[in-house]
């Protein structure tokens, strides 16, 4: 038996940025660039692990609204183009570069990469990576989590109890619609946890979530084992593990962590800002901006000076090299934690961003797959576990409250409260209000006001996405934000009006269907009523 468990988590997670009333939208490179970078990276190492009959366990949250996103038939089209793109674009770079030994080495490479990918999307996938990830799934060694439905900050929904089920239940419920059963766990958008939300878990049958190292290290009581070992929610079912942040930090942080090394390919140096605008001009969208391309030549290098070529033996030289320095510390780790837990082998939490792998750090599917291989043929100390597995093996829990949470700057709320993006939540929240009363007063629509109200649903929910909040709060695409927001309120507010005065404008209705098509079997009835009380016991 090992001395300790370790279970990665990987946070997949976008919000819905689907556009079908333009036909290039900027945003939507979000998706793709996900879907290039790291989706079907982390799927290649995934199917080569299970074609090498190597042991792997990993934990991955796909988010509604991003399922939602990989299961369209426009936006699998519009990656297609997307790819295409960048095909004929690195067939420019391979003969601009043909003087040029190290950059023509690499314009090759991304000319191979890209080429792989629309080959992996079109024939290993059959253009829905929903179905690849399932095969995981059902295998065993990928557990599939859920999230909130839009990624909606459940503390701050927490005014109106229908808001935070409805977030949560319509989650579990796109969960099962996808993947033919209903998850066992969910991440908690930003880990944003609040005092009582266990019990609409267990409501809605999820048996575990994941919090910020403090809000299960400050439980009451002190959990025995710190965050080393998960604790059951007092008076509930619902199991909380809290995050190590010495491996996550390890991992995460490009200052202090892997990311960071010099030997790994600069993020921030694209050529679709380095080259000239008119020879990148057929490859960008139609608004005629500058964005990132994926092609990419340089590596770290350092802080300052020049930046030198990227030389990508020397990054996965690097990656192997880290693989194995995170799997000795965490080896000493867990040979230090065994002295002081007699009953049980240490669990070790460490979730990040997907995103991170692939997309931000380009080496970091690279480094996964080194680090499974290291774990399975390398040392018995440590094995990786999801958390079904763990709780089998140890089912005896102590019970403790968890207390409010988040994994955002100093760990609570002020990265979706302050003073930039505070104005949202008094229109969430009478909105919310609202909805409840529209799902209380038409238990029984006809047909196109079950359509408005389901509908109406719909645009509250897109409105409460965290994400926008965070974008404001962050200083990225601001306006694209608030927009958002705003657009989704009025949107709700009009279909308020409409139900209410029973003058329901069925072609603007269609059209708002057709533009936020998520969600097909919502049921506005889940705001109806709250069957149990919310917030604490």
């Amino acid at each position: 038996m090992p001395l300790g468990y370790l279970t990665l988590v990987l946070h997949a997670h976008l919000p819905f940025v689907r556009h079908p009333e333009f036909e290039d939208f900027l945003e939507e490179d979000w998706l793709y660039e996900a879907m290039a970078e790291t989706y079907i990276p982390l799927l290649e190492v995934f199917d080569n692990l299970e074609k090498d009959g190597v042991q792997w366990r990993l934990t991955m949250s796909i988010t509604p609204t991003l399922a939602s996103m990989l299961e369209d038939p426009l936006l699998s089209q519009r990656f297609v183009r997307y790819i295409n793109n960048l095909i004929v674009l690195a067939k420019k770079e391979v003969e601009r570069t043909r003087w040029e030994p190290e950059f023509y080495k690499l314009a090759k490479m991304y000319l191979s990469q890209f080429e792989m990918i629309l080959d992996r999307f079109e024939n290993r996938h059959k253009g829905n990576l929903l179905h690849s990830f399932k095969k995981h799934f059902d295998s065993g060694s990928l557990e599939l989590i859920t999230s909130a439905a839009t990624h909606g900050f459940l503390p701050l929904l927490s005014s109106n109890p229908s808001a935070v089920r409805a977030q949560i239940e319509i989650g579990v419920k796109e969960f099962e619609r996808h993947f033919g059963r209903k998850p066992k766990g969910i991440w908690l958008p930003e880990c944003g946890y609040i005092e009582g939300l266990e019990k609409i878990l267990e409501a809605c049958g999820v048996s575990y979530f994941f919090t910020d190292t403090h809000g299960v290290l400050f439980a009451e009581p002190r959990p025995t084992y710190g965050i080393y070992a998960p604790i059951q929610c007092t008076g509930s079912s619902v199991f909380a593990f809290g995050r190590d942040t010495e491996p996550s930090k390890q991992v995460w942080s490009a200052l202090e962590g892997y990311p960071g090394d010099y030997a790994y390919r600069e993020f921030y140096h694209d050529i679709g800002f380095d080259l000239d605008f008119e020879y990148l001009r057929p490859h960008l969208h139609q608004i005629g901006i500058r964005t990132m391309t994926g092609i990419k030549y340089f590596r770290i290098t350092g802080r300052s000076g020049e930046k030198k070529p990227y030389h990508p033996e020397q990054a996965t030289e690097k990656a192997a090299e880290h693989a194995g320095n995170f799997l000795f510390n965490r080896e000493k780790q867990v040979e230090w934690l065994s002295g002081a837990m007699k009953d049980r082998p240490a669990l070790i939490v460490a979730p990040y961003d997907a995103e991170l792998f692939g997309h931000w750090w380009f080496e970091g599917p690279q480094w996964l797959d080194f680090l499974f291989r290291k774990m399975h043929f390398d040392q018995q100390t440590i094995k990786c576990i999801t958390v079904p597995e763990y709780l089998e093996k140890y089912p005896n829990i102590q019970h403790c409250r968890p207390v409010m949470s988040s994994w955002g700057n100093n760990g609570y709320s002020e990265v979706w409260l302050e003073a930039s993006n505070d104005w949202i939540y008094m229109h969430l929240h009478a909105c919310a209000d609202r909805m409840e009363e529209l799902a209380s007063n038409n238990l029984s629509p006809d047909p196109i006001n079950l359509r408005a109200l389901n509908q109406a649903l719909r645009e509250l929910l897109l409105a409460q996405s965290s994400d926008w909040a965070f974008i404001i709060k962050a200083g990225t695409t601001v306006d694209y934000a608030v927009n958002r927001t705003r657009m989704h309120i009025l949107n709700f507010l009009h279909l308020y009006e409409q139900i209410t005065e029973k003058k329901i404008d069925e072609p603007w209705l269609t059209e708002v269907e057709a533009r936020h098509n998520l969600f097909p079997n919502i049921d506005y009835r889940v705001f109806s009523s709250v069957n149990y009380q919310y917030g604490g016991n």
